[in-house]
């Protein structure tokens, strides 16, 4: 479901709905015991590396390890977040197995949420019961300022419909928050589900044609009604897809910078009365930004002429989209069907207990995190982390250094804004308190919109408000990383930090070719062809010579090339401008974790040659296996479409083929599959 299209450079960090650590440089201790290297056992023998280092890498792995049928994807990075999971619900599994927890507490917070998912037969027993006065508001709507104030009322539990609503920093003054309006309200992943021609679009078109209809049908509609309905509802929604910018679009945050002020805000949209529902919503009457103004100019036609019939519609819909997954088993598995098994190619649902612990993490995370913290991240584990870290901004230093196309005056701008970098590693020193949040045991639904509401309400408390630097977009079980260019801050949760990619018992080679490398990913998105749109300060500003910039353009254009070679099957091939970012980020990720570990073994006895791998092999064969995921082909191509990221394979083998480290390491020949040269060869940082 995707209720708001979050810009790019804001979206690994959670909204709403889910919503000054410095560079340490203490030596992180390392075990005693002997320390591992690669899992030889993953590697496929038959394969060369200098031809598919993505085969090479983990290929036996994948063959002896199949995709599970409730996931899209498999790796060892995946297996271990489905780990990390099995963690979370032994917590939770701790404190919901009490029920005298202190009112309020995190453990009767998470505990009882927990609970009440777990309790499937009461949640069918319940069927449609919980959703039914939401349901009934929406369907007893007469006029339009009843469509408003069911749209406000939508917006308080997190259903961004059709737009939303949320702070985040000033692009121009990022020390203040101010409310930044989003487009939103489809139901497909994107626009172009809405209107490209081609037969994969016509096909998600009638299978969700399909799906909206059975769950009208689901809510008590008959057959012809819910067709109908349907109907409106795709043709409402194609309407405002017509209206939204592209997924290319999205990644450029100089397209979504349209500070307006609170009156003007109103001159755009004159049908809807943005005084009633900021007062409602306790959002200040201040300037804000206005993501898209078409968007929203065709919300203003859809507010003038649609009719209050079809609004209705509309609403009904995405009320019914949103709570799906909280109601009884028809509602979960026909969203599982449209959502999970069709655009994603996964045959099963995955366990209720994974679900469940996902939506107690995703609602309530910083009240369970406190415990996964003190059980699975260490401080050795984080003092390693910040000394991995120290290292990798030495090395960004040194190549800003090194850099021949850069001119003197850009380098110290860049410099600049590397000094001012701010890693947040493992968990929040600061942990939110959920107070006033009510949870108990009879209603999922209940449950969840009660969190939502929460979330939602803590964030817009930040409106009008100087920045709180302390506060994270992700829980400490994710296992995820962001980078936010607003706040110039790389962020690493404790999920992530867990074997393979991080290990305590890993030689140095490992723990750089893998975490470190996502490390240096993240360092680098702030100075990819987003990231180096912000400069030392979080602004939205120019820091760049025109003619360093156009370097960089040129440079960029390289990477751009190289992913539009890169096909999935005949005819559907990655988008080089929407997987940009996250491509520069990969490959000066590998090179400044290279340069990371050789800085980090100055002055020390040299690590040992492991299982026939050599320091530098096993390097490499650890982002390999890091990074290795087998993709569901529906999956693909759902990623092709919309995702930042390249698939997998990619991953691996696109930015490796441009380090000549890589090379020698394996003794590649120049003309192998997996050297480039010449032109060919990439290099932004």
């Amino acid at each position: 479901m995707r209720q708001s299209r979050t810009p790019v450079f804001l979206s690994e960090r959670r909204l709403p709905i889910g919503i000054l650590l410095g560079v340490l440089l203490a030596g992180a201790a390392t075990s005693a015991a002997a320390q591992h290297g690669i899992m030889a056992g993953d590697i496929d023998r038959d394969a060369n590396a200098c031809t598919d280092f993505f085969q090479y890498a983990n290929g036996s792995w994948r063959k002896d390890h199949p995709i599970p049928d409730y996931m899209d994807r498999w790796s060892r990075r995946w297996e271990s977040g489905e780990i990390n999971k099995e963690h979370v619900r032994d917590i939770l599994t701790e404190v919901s197995a009490k029920s005298d927890w202190p009112a309020g507490s995190a453990d009767q917070l998470s505990g009882d949420f927990y609970a009440a998912c777990m309790n499937e037969p009461a949640v069918d027993a319940l069927g449609m019961k919980p959703v039914e006065p939401m349901l009934a508001a929406v369907r007893a709507i007469k006029t339009r300022a009843d469509v408003e104030k069911q749209i406000g009322a939508f917006h308080d539990v997190g259903i961004n419909v059709p737009f939303g609503i949320a702070g985040f920093e000033d692009l121009h003054d990022p020390t203040q928050t101010i409310a930044h309006v989003f487009a939103g309200g489809l139901g497909m992943p994107d626009r172009d589900y809405y209107l490209k021609p081609e037969k994969r679009f016509v096909e998600a078109r009638e299978k969700y044609l399909a799906h909206v209809a059975r769950m009208f049908e689901l809510a008590g509609a008959d057959a012809d009604s819910a067709k109908k309905s349907a109907d409106t509802v795709f043709a409402f929604e194609k309407r405002l897809a017509e209206a939204s910018l592209d997924n290319v679009a999205l990644r450029d945050p100089s397209q979504q910078d349209h500070r307006t002020s609170f009156a003007d805000l109103g001159k755009m949209t004159p049908s809807f009365d943005w005084g009633t529902y900021a007062d409602a919503a306790k959002i200040p009457r201040a300037d804000l930004n206005v993501t898209e103004p078409a968007f929203l100019a065709q919300f203003e036609r859809e507010l003038a002429k649609t009719p209050v019939s079809d609004w209705k519609t509309y609403l009904e819909w995405h009320l019914l989209n949103a709570a799906a997954d909280t109601l009884s088993k028809p509602f979960v598995e026909e969203n599982f069907a449209f959502n999970g098994r069709y655009l994603t190619g996964a045959t099963e649902m995955k366990p209720r207990w994974k679900r469940c612990a996902e939506a107690t993490d995703n609602q309530l995370g910083e009240a369970l995190g406190k415990k996964y913290v003190e059980k699975y991240f260490p401080p050795a584990a984080k003092a390693r982390m910040q000394d991995m870290v120290h290292n990798i901004l030495l090395a960004m230093k040194d190549t800003i250094v090194g850099l021949d196309w850069m001119s003197a005056e850009t380098k110290a701008k860049a410099q600049e804004k590397l000094a001012t970098f701010n890693p947040k590693i493992g968990y929040p020193d600061k942990w939110k308190t959920y107070a006033g949040v009510k949870v108990g045991r009879d209603s999922y639904w209940d449950n969840f919109v009660a969190a939502s509401r929460w979330n939602v309400a803590d964030n817009r408390s930040q409106i009008g408000k100087p920045v709180d630097r302390s506060r994270w977009g992700m829980t400490p079980p994710t296992s995820n990383a962001y980078y936010n260019p607003l706040q110039n801050e790389i962020v690493f949760p404790a999920g992530i930090l867990q074997p393979p990619a991080f290990d305590m018992s890993a030689t140095d080679a490992i723990n750089y070719g893998a975490i470190g490398v996502v490390i240096g990913h993240e360092v680098s998105h702030g100075f990819d062809d987003q990231g180096a749109q912000f400069d030392a300060k979080g602004r939205l500003s120019n820091w760049w010579t025109p003619a360093d910039l156009k370097q960089f353009g040129d440079r960029g254009q390289c990477v751009v090339d190289q992913f539009e070679s890169y096909f999935i099957e005949p005819g559907i091939h990655h988008n080089g401008k929407l997987v940009l970012g996250e491509s520069i980020g990969d490959l000066a990720g590998a090179k400044l974790a290279w340069l990371a570990y050789q800085k980090s073994r100055e002055g020390k006895k040299p690590e040992p040659t492991i299982d026939g791998f050599t320091p530098a092999q096993q390097f490499f064969i650890a982002w390999g296996q890091w990074r290795g995921d087998e993709i569901r082909p529906a999956t693909q191509r759902t990623m092709i479409q919309g995702d930042p990221h390249p698939i997998a394979k990619y991953r691996v083998n696109g930015p490796l083929s441009n380090l000549p480290a890589f090379q020698q390491a394996f003794e590649c020949k120049p003309d192998a599959p997996m050297v480039r040269t010449g032109k060919e060869r990439c290099e932004v940082w």
